[in-house]
Formats: structure tokens, sequence, C-alpha cells
């Protein structure tokens, strides 16, 4: 994507560089990174481009050209693959994204509530996940992206089995 490129997308393009950066800060030796419904694969394609090898597994077909593209629903099996799994608003596959937490390390930012049935808004849905990583004695902390939000909090968790 080259500077000034407009991207077709919902909300601040500038959250696919700024957890780019964010993953070669914290985790700067990961290799492989599964991007977790990513739509398009802006994500996918950034992480690339800095010598990541990166997947985007997402069920819909129209991605951007040259992006690794698993075409199916993220299922927590998938997990032991990667390095790290990033969910940048997943949607339908948060549930799943938050169960591979006790086994990779996971960046999980929602934006709509897939986690249950309940009506719940972004700041009862980050509750929601945060206490099903206490009772499942998944370690994580809460990062505020630079990106406009409100959905720019992200729960970052670290697995025993890293």
């Amino acid at each position: 994507m080259a500077m000034g490129r407009q991207l077709q997308v919902m909300g601040d393009d500038r959250r696919f560089r700024v957890v780019a950066e964010y993953v070669g800060k914290k985790f700067p030796d990961v290799k492989y990174i599964a991007d977790v419904a990513g739509g398009k694969g802006y994500l996918s394609r950034i992480l690339s481009k800095k010598n990541y090898d990166c997947e985007l597994i997402e069920p819909r077909e129209k991605v951007v050209k040259g992006v690794k593209h698993r075409k199916e629903q993220f299922r927590v099996e998938m997990a032991d693959y990667y390095d790290l799994l990033i969910g940048l608003h997943p949607d339908d596959a948060t549930r799943e994204l938050a169960k591979a937490a006790s086994i990779r390390p996971v960046i999980l930012i929602p934006c709509c509530n897939f986690w249950d049935d309940e009506r719940r808004g972004l700041k009862d849905l980050l509750e929601a996940i945060k206490d099903f990583y206490r009772q499942n004695s998944i370690h994580y902390h809460e990062h505020k992206f630079d990106f406009k939000g409100p959905m720019n909090v992200g729960l970052v968790s670290l697995s025993d089995k890293t």
C-alpha cells in the first residue's frame, strides 16, 4: 500500500500500520502470524512487507492481491501452527480467538459483540473476555492502540506454552 492511497475500509485505516508496529516492538522474534478474520488482508500485507510469514484466515473471497489466504473460518485447532494470532476486529472469530490464547499469544482487539447473545457495549464485551481469560488462567494485559477509537482497546495475551 503506497503512502497516500486511500483504503476502502470502515474506521481508522491507520489501525493496520499501528498494530503492525506494535507487533514489531512487542513480538520481535515471531515468524508465523495468523491475521484472524482480517477482512481484505490489509494487516497481513503490511506484516508480510515487514518480513513476517503472515497468513490471512478469512472465509470471504475478496482479499488484497499477494496476501496468503486461508479461505475458512478460524478454529482454535489452527492455533498451534502460528507464533502469534491477531484479531483486529475479528467479529465471528472473537470467541475462538480468545480460546486460542491458552495455546499461543493473541492480540485481540474486539469491535462488535460476537461473544454471546447478550447485548453488550464495548466496555462490557472487554469485561466478558477478561473474565474468560481469568477463568482459564490466561495471562493478559490491556493495551490502548494509537488509532481512533472507541474500538482501539486490545487484550494482549501470552500463553503458558510460549
